[in-house]
């Protein structure tokens, strides 16, 4: 009597209507994932009916590897050690290798040396790379992709088919002005979370140009910083936007980190200014500590565990040969008022 198939995640997938990774969110009850409860039911219900059982794709293993993803930090020790939302995103991709069989390497990567994770490839200490923050002028992820490597991104690489799961940074940062707009403030400046050699923060600055777009209020490269990850980052970039004449000096700030955010803080306090009734302030990743700045930040939230999990799961996918029903994942994100912005 021939063996039935087993069913996976690929069936629950198309009968729910969703994708893969919907899936995997639901069944695995991964936290800080906006799914409706409509969609969440359907997903569940379909499993029940399929007789689907998440823990048993963990079982199949690829065969002769080391089983073992690479997560590579496109960041200096200084910036790793800043970013606060890491351990979210780092726990997430944990959290999914394990659930099917893998393990995790963590590499930090010096952008001054942009080739020092092929080795982990070529010395088969890992089946598959992990790539955060990538940079637009990183030509070895480009090689090593062509020459068939596992490579998912966390963060996108324009003019490529490197697959990634990423969020959609630029409609969070227009979010993040258009709130400022609706306060009432036409003088926005941005500070960016990294240099624009990053791709996130380019996505970052585009969602800012178009609120302002949107808005009709013009875009003037003065009021325009770059970050750099770190609290003293934003402390400089804060500090040169407030050596602007008053009539050029902003009213509000959208700050695309909140640990940038955090020395823009203090630059703005320095100055003997206040939040927010001199300078408002808005920030990006809602950091675990952004309730509790004085004042607490307004900010964009995101779904950092889930970004980590679904990046390493779909990471999980190609190293074993199962394609991806999404090539490219782009997840939302949402403001959190607090009181760092007020309305006029």
């Amino acid at each position: 009597m021939p063996l039935s198939k087993r069913v996976t995640s690929l069936d629950v997938a198309k009968k729910a209507g969703v994708s893969r990774t919907t899936v995997s969110f639901v069944l695995n009850k991964v936290p800080g994932v906006s799914i409706s409860a409509v969609t969440r039911n359907r997903v569940l219900k379909v499993a029940r009916d399929l007789n689907y059982h998440p823990n048993e794709a963990g079982l199949r293993l690829a065969s002769g590897k080391s089983r073992t993803v690479g997560l590579i930090l496109y960041q200096s020790p200084e910036q790793v050690f800043a970013d606060a939302l890491l351990p979210q995103v780092i726990l997430g991709v944990e959290q999914a290798a394990i659930q099917h069989g893998f393990h995790v390497l963590l590499k930090a990567v010096e952008p001054k040396d942009p080739t020092g994770y092929a080795r982990l490839i070529g010395e088969n200490h890992v089946d598959g790379i992990l790539l955060s923050g990538p940079r637009r002028d990183d030509r070895e992820i480009i090689r090593l992709h062509r020459e068939g490597v596992p490579i998912m991104l966390m963060g996108q690489l324009p003019n490529t088919d490197i697959p990634f799961a990423d969020i959609d940074a630029t409609a969070g940062a227009a979010l993040a002005v258009n709130h400022l707009i609706e306060c009432g403030h036409r003088r926005i400046a941005l500070i960016t979370n990294a240099p624009l050699s990053y791709t996130s923060a380019r996505q970052r600055r585009a969602g800012y140009l178009k609120a302002l777009k949107h808005a009709k209020l013009p875009a003037e490269r003065t009021l325009v910083k770059e970050g750099a990850y770190t609290p003293s980052s934003g402390f400089e970039a804060m500090t040169a936007l407030l050596a602007l004449s008053a009539r050029q000096r902003p009213s509000a700030v959208f700050v695309a980190s909140d640990v940038v955010a955090v020395g823009a803080m203090l630059a703005i306090k320095s100055a003997g200014l206040r939040i927010p009734q001199d300078i408002a302030l808005v920030g990006f990743d809602d950091i675990p500590l952004a309730e509790y700045f004085d004042p607490p930040l307004t900010t964009i939230r995101l779904p950092a565990y889930g970004l980590g999990w679904a990046a390493a799961e779909r990471l999980i996918r190609l190293i074993r040969g199962e394609g991806l029903d999404q090539h490219d994942l782009l997840m939302n994100s949402e403001i959190i008022v607090r009181t760092s912005t007020q309305k006029s």
